[in-house]
């Protein structure tokens, strides 16, 4: 995204929003584009709508009502391709937005022509919406959220000896970190915004855990799991954007190079271009995986959507409890796959 001033005590310092990785799915600035804003209402609300009416017993309806929900979400993800190619510049999210709408258009042919287990995965994101929503609409929360994040970040940068101070962003919140552009490398800083904050990732684990069949007390630990997980790796990830894009830490001649030349950007943003676009967004995928694999071990209902997901992907239909050698017990545990024995067990 291009640089925004904001004047500060020491002059005219640009700035950039410390955004989102690419797993976030309903957190992609949403508030930017009205359009996207509609869309994704939408699509929830069909969802929504959908997931109740399977609670209801009404499975042929949902899923087609489902099926038109995908469609919608993947328009959705249509309109912020121009938000992630032009301002934002990331190569991973541009890609991934391009291919949620064939993607979303295929679960929804799947759903219609008959793939009943994709209600659970339509279940799943309208709780991620459910999740999500509310904490982007509803002022209080958002505020709350936003500069929470900033004063935490800011904290994260005071332990490694920056203090420079959080003073209002252009979004209108207390979230911007007010480095002196004088005594900078760049000359440039970042604030804070919603997607910022981690709650689009922590979404995309509580509409897993909350739209599985399991009892309450197993989802607990795995949500608090993967909300606590997300919550320090987020706040480590805005730490390192924070102090890379005004100290320079990438503004090497070779990436400064493929910056402005491939990417049309000015070469003070290479260090946040670098640091948020290509490092930090690749590790948010490493993590998530991670994260993944820990719920599932905790969770292993998590893996049935995740199943479909693959064979959204691949068309090849996949046993995720078998590869991982995990599965539910009866009294809602979970133990390793079993072995055929080899032979008369002997006592020990």
């Amino acid at each position: 995204m291009p640089a925004l001033p904001a004047t500060t005590a020491a002059g005219t310092t640009p700035v950039d929003l410390v955004t989102t990785g690419p797993t976030t799915i309903l957190a992609a600035g949403i508030d930017s584009i009205p359009l996207s804003d509609s869309l994704a209402w939408i699509a929830i609300g069909v969802f929504v709508v959908a997931m109740v009416l399977e609670w209801r017993g009404a499975v042929d309806p949902a899923r087609y009502l489902a099926a038109g929900a995908w469609v919608v979400f993947g328009l959705f993800w249509l309109t912020m391709v121009p938000h992630y190619y032009l301002e934002v510049k990331s190569p991973i999210q541009t890609l991934l937005t391009l291919a949620a709408l064939p993607l979303c258009a295929y679960a929804g042919y799947l759903l219609v022509q008959g793939r009943e287990s994709l209600l659970l995965l339509s279940r799943a994101v309208a709780f991620m919406g459910l999740f999500y929503l509310p904490a982007e609409t509803i002022p209080v929360v958002k505020t709350w959220l936003i500069e929470t994040t900033a004063a935490q970040t800011h904290f994260g940068m005071e332990l490694l000896g920056h203090s420079p101070g959080i003073e209002e962003g252009l979004n209108g919140y207390q979230s911007r970190f007010a480095f002196d552009s004088d005594e900078t490398v760049t000359g440039r800083t970042t604030y804070i915004i919603m997607s910022c904050t981690g709650i689009g990732s922590m979404a995309i684990f509580g509409g897993l855990i909350a739209a599985v069949d399991a009892p309450l007390r197993r989802k607990v630990v795995p949500f608090a799991l993967s909300v606590g997980v997300i919550w320090f790796l987020n706040l480590v990830r805005n730490v390192f954007i924070g102090l890379a894009s005004p100290w320079g830490w990438f503004q090497q001649d070779a990436l400064v190079y493929v910056v402005t030349e491939f990417m049309g950007a000015p070469a003070d943003r290479t260090s946040y271009i670098v640091a948020h676009n290509f490092i930090a967004q690749s590790l948010s995928i490493v993590a998530l995986l991670g994260i993944t694999y820990l719920v599932v071990r905790l969770l292993p209902e998590v893996l049935e959507p995740l199943e479909d997901v693959l064979y959204i992907l691949t068309g090849t239909e996949y046993d995720l409890t078998d590869a991982l050698g995990t599965e539910a017990r009866a009294d809602g545990g979970t133990t390793a796959a079993s072995e055929p024995s080899s032979g008369p067990e002997t006592e020990r």
